[in-house]
């Protein structure tokens, strides 16, 4: 009779259910858990995506503008950040199914909640909810896959999993624009009903359950330490979401959340480094690999996911795209994503960590350059190959950055190197999406102003164009003075148009510049042959 599980349960066939010791002795268990785990984590990580082809929707459904919007992804990713470092103490506390279901069912109770709010404060408490109960989904995912495989068998659970972390944010607006478009946007959420409701009880059978010894804090929880980080990130976002409308330091509420934030961090760092058993042990940071790792974790998370922010909210403000047209365009992106998973599931632990990131972080740039060159005559065409380019280098640097981060770590510091590890790369998504939303913001109005100081019927082209418009319209109204209203009103909107279109190329430019000035972070990272270092991420 073969061993069911590796590792932490090893063969204690006591702790399955009757279905489970029968997959077990056919040997497909770990392969049904690794499906289960999985599941999971790409309900944590869709829903950070899923929302996106929605944002306009919502916006105009709830009256909010794309600042006050913002909240429903930074909120989620906020709440994220402050729950991972809980997740271990929480799972050695009341044992790592018990709290793998109690996420699973809170995050779907959450998402039921998001999908009745009548109103944006409800919508963001719902989603912040949501986020803390999904911020150990993709913990507790990673964790179990390590636990349940041999190191042999690493790679290819790590490729399962890591298509549906990786394709996930790619196929939710696909889902989110096609429900948005014939439902309403209240069913991306109500999604995860049936899905959540499967997770939970593909986790009650064939998981095994917790070993009683292995229950109970074997610490206590620093506290202070997370309220901290709550603190300091929390006045970090509402400065970037709030800062452009309230005129920045102008306002007090900045002034005051930018004091909240310098405040805040800098007691959460003393916090960490003088007591014993900290949330995050910054300690870690000692060696250069996790530094360097770590802050182009956080560059990777603002990039990557800051881009599929912004692709969905430009083609249906300025190309008028569905929200289900806006999916299906990120779809081919997503499939190659799936795709160079694979390959890379095969090939990373062979092939020097630190090439595979530069070519994906290039493969960034590419995109980004690519995007910057976005015209009026944009469409699905001139989209197509930067999305894919986009899929392909997010991939190339995921797993291996993991690798090289946490390779050369002594395996005392594993855990604590990668529970850092982890959270920048979800700070990085958080702050991301909130400076995105400030740039466009911040940016759309300062060519808006450019492009109008430069807008005068003195000029010829411009007199030509109002004529044109002006004779258009006349047909229509014998009041003259009316046709040249509405053609001044039609030249108003494009200069509208062309103001945001200049924005979201700037945004890309920023994305592009922040990937080049990075680079020579690779340098200070390891090879990344240590794969049970790197399965421990997360």
């Amino acid at each position: 009779m073969s061993a069911p599980l590796h590792g932490l349960y090893g063969s204690d066939r006591r702790l399955l259910s009757p279905l489970a010791a029968r997959l077990a002795d056919r040997g497909v268990l770990k392969w049904v858990i690794a499906i289960t785990a999985a599941l999971g984590a790409i309900l944590e990580v869709i829903d950070t995506s899923i929302v996106n082809v929605a944002m306009p929707d919502i916006q105009g459904n709830l009256g909010s503008t794309l600042s006050e919007v913002g909240w429903i992804s930074t909120g989620y990713a906020c709440a994220n950040v402050v729950m991972i470092p809980l997740t271990a103490w929480l799972s050695d506390r009341f044992g790592r199914k018990q709290y793998l279901l109690f996420s699973l069912a809170g995050f779907t109770g959450a998402s039921v909640l998001c999908g009745l709010s009548t109103t944006l404060p409800m919508l963001i408490v719902s989603r912040v909810l949501q986020g803390l109960c999904g911020g150990g989904l993709l913990a507790k995912a990673q964790s179990i896959l390590f636990e349940t495989f041999s190191k042999k068998e690493q790679p290819a659970a790590q490729a399962i999993f890591g298509i549906g972390v990786i394709a996930g944010p790619a196929f939710g607006p696909v889902l989110g624009g096609y429900l948005t478009d014939t439902l309403g946007w209240r069913w991306i959420f109500f999604i995860n009903l049936p899905c959540g409701i499967l997770a939970v009880l593909m986790t009650l059978v064939f998981l095994p359950r917790d070993e009683d010894d292995r229950r109970g804090a074997h610490q206590g929880v620093d506290w202070t330490g997370i309220a901290l980080l709550a603190i300091g990130l929390g006045c970090f976002q509402t400065m970037l979401e709030e800062g452009q409308q309230k005129d920045w330091f102008s306002s007090p509420l900045i002034v005051g959340m930018a004091a909240g934030a310098v405040i805040g961090t800098a007691l959460f760092i003393w916090r960490e480094l003088s007591i014993e058993h900290p949330a995050v042990d910054l300690r870690v940071l000692r060696h250069r690999s996790l530094a360097a790792g770590s802050l182009y974790s956080l560059v990777l998370g603002m990039g990557l996911y800051g881009v599929m922010f912004a692709v969905p909210i430009f083609v249906q403000d300025y190309l008028h795209f569905t929200a289900t047209q806006s999916g299906f365009l990120l779809m081919p992106g997503a499939l190659a994503s799936a795709l160079t998973m694979i390959v890379m599931g095969k090939i990373s632990g062979r092939t020097d960590a630190r090439l595979l990131i530069g070519g994906g972080a290039l493969a960034t740039v590419g995109t980004a350059v690519l995007l910057m060159g976005i015209n009026p005559d944009t469409g699905t065409e001139s989209l197509f190959w930067p999305l894919i380019l986009r899929g392909l280098g997010g991939v190339m640097m995921f797993l291996p950055l993991s690798l090289a981060t946490l390779g050369p770590l002594p395996k005392a510091d594993v855990a604590a190197g990668s529970g850092f590890y982890n959270l920048t790369r979800q700070m990085g998504s958080s702050i991301g999406i909130a400076a995105i939303t400030t740039i466009l913001a911040h940016r759309e109005a300062l060519h808006r102003a450019a492009l109008v100081e430069h807008f005068s019927v003195g000029r010829s082209q411009v007199a030509d164009r109002l004529f044109l418009f002006q004779s258009a319209f006349a047909p229509r109204t014998s009041d003259a003075g009316h046709a040249h209203l509405q053609a001044l009103t039609a030249m108003d909107q494009i200069v509208n148009g062309q103001a945001l279109l200049l924005s979201f190329a700037d945004v890309f430019f920023y994305v592009a510049i922040a990937f080049v000035v990075t680079l020579p972070l690779l340098l200070l990272l390891g090879r990344g042959g240590n794969r049970e270092a790197a399965a421990a991420a997360h």
